[in-house]
């Protein structure tokens, strides 16, 4: 089971510091760094409220779906990793866009 630790605050699945979303999409097919990555999954907690307790799960993530296929964790659309951490480029994120997966490691 994959855990993902996320330090973008504002989002809807975030819950002390986990991600509590069913699963999550990890984006940027052909990155080079971490910062061309995205958390497709994003929802801002301010327009989308408290999402973990509407979780179909009754615990933390549970799936790392990733097309980025430059990751050296890439195993098909699955992220290899046990641990990830998803991060923001932004203080509060207001779009996917502006998070990325910081286990991002480029073949």
């Amino acid at each position: 089971m994959s855990n993902i630790n996320c330090n973008v605050m504002n989002c809807a699945h975030n819950d002390s510091g986990v991600c509590y979303a069913n699963k999550i999409s990890i984006n940027g097919k052909k990155s080079r760094t971490s910062t061309h990555t995205c958390c497709g999954s994003f929802l801002d907690a301010a327009n989308y409220s408290n999402l973990t307790n509407n979780t179909e799960g009754n615990g933390p993530c549970s799936f790392v779906g990733c097309n980025v296929k430059t990751c050296t964790h890439n195993a098909g659309t699955v992220c290899a990793l046990n641990n990830i951490a998803v991060t923001s480029s932004a203080p509060k994120a207001n779009l996917y866009s502006e998070t990325y997966c910081s286990s991002f490691k480029c073949k």
